[in-house]
């Protein structure tokens, strides 16, 4: 395995930026009528393009740091990655149904996670190319200009997206929030916050490491947070890589909304 100091980061993530693009093209090129799909546990839908792009990348992201541990949605997890010091979380398809469906909002999704936490981060919405990337201590960029998650603590005309009974109760307690459509893709839901198109998002229980490793960096370099609803920092290569009801922002709105839902723990239950 090559070694990994903070001084590599970042032409580790310009090597992830490459291969995800490259996975992009192939989950494009397999879209249309004709490609087989199936659904999973959970009635969760899956296809040739999600096997073929999880493929890819395990070869790939091999080749790019060999010897690091792997966990993905579509791969059997294999729990020797308890034990690894480095680890690839991927979601080679994130927003599945989206991307069946032909809509945009699905998007590529991969950390590299070192003790628990990501130090680099990319994920790719192929239609919109939106590339969004990220390393330990160098802050994130969209398309390779800077990103910043939006500044202020006021809810009062913020952007939020996610599970709709979170906004509902979010708007019975600020009336002025603007609730934004549906982002099929959870990882791109909360790179959105890293860039300031959103200036909230939820994530509901049940998320999974490899919906939220990529995002959690990208939010975290933008300036932002993301934590559970009680403002809790997560930590990945668990047992079980699920995770409770989640929250992103901005830093100061962040720490507003952790503080106002400790104070309305019933309504967010």
């Amino acid at each position: 395995m090559r070694a990994v100091d903070e001084t590599l980061l970042p032409a580790l993530r310009a090597e992830v930026a490459a291969a995800v693009r490259e996975a992009g093209a192939i989950a494009r090129r397999m879209a249309g009528a004709t490609l087989k799909s199936w659904t999973k546990a959970h009635d969760s839908p899956v296809s040739e393009a999600d096997i073929a792009v999880d493929e890819f990348l395990r070869d790939r992201l091999a080749a790019i740091l060999p010897g690091c541990g792997w966990l993905s949605e579509e791969s059997h997890d294999d729990q020797t990655r308890l034990a690894a010091s480095l680890l690839w979380i991927v979601d080679p398809i994130d927003g599945t149904r989206a991307y069946l469906a032909g809509l945009a909002d699905w998007s590529i999704s991969v950390a590299l996670v070192r003790q628990g936490r990501p130090v680099v981060a990319c994920i790719y919405a192929p239609v919109e190319e939106a590339l969004f990337a990220a390393a330990a201590g160098t802050g994130a960029c969209l398309n390779d200009s800077p990103i910043a998650a939006t500044p202020g603590a006021g809810l009062a005309g913020a952007r939020a997206a996610g599970p709709k009974p979170y906004l509902k109760t979010l708007t019975r307690i600020a009336p002025d929030l603007v609730s934004e459509p549906k982002v099929h893709s959870l990882a791109l839901r909360l790179a959105r916050v890293a860039s300031g198109r959103l200036d909230i998002a939820f994530a509901s229980t049940d998320s999974h490491d490899w919906d939220l490793a990529a995002a959690d960096l990208l939010v975290h370099e933008a300036g932002g947070a993301l934590t559970t609803l009680d403002g809790r920092v997560l930590t990945y290569n668990r047992t079980v890589p699920r995770h409770s009801a989640l929250v992103a922002a901005g830093g100061e709105r962040h720490a507003a909304l952790v503080e106002l839902m400790q104070g309305q723990k019933h309504a967010f239950a």
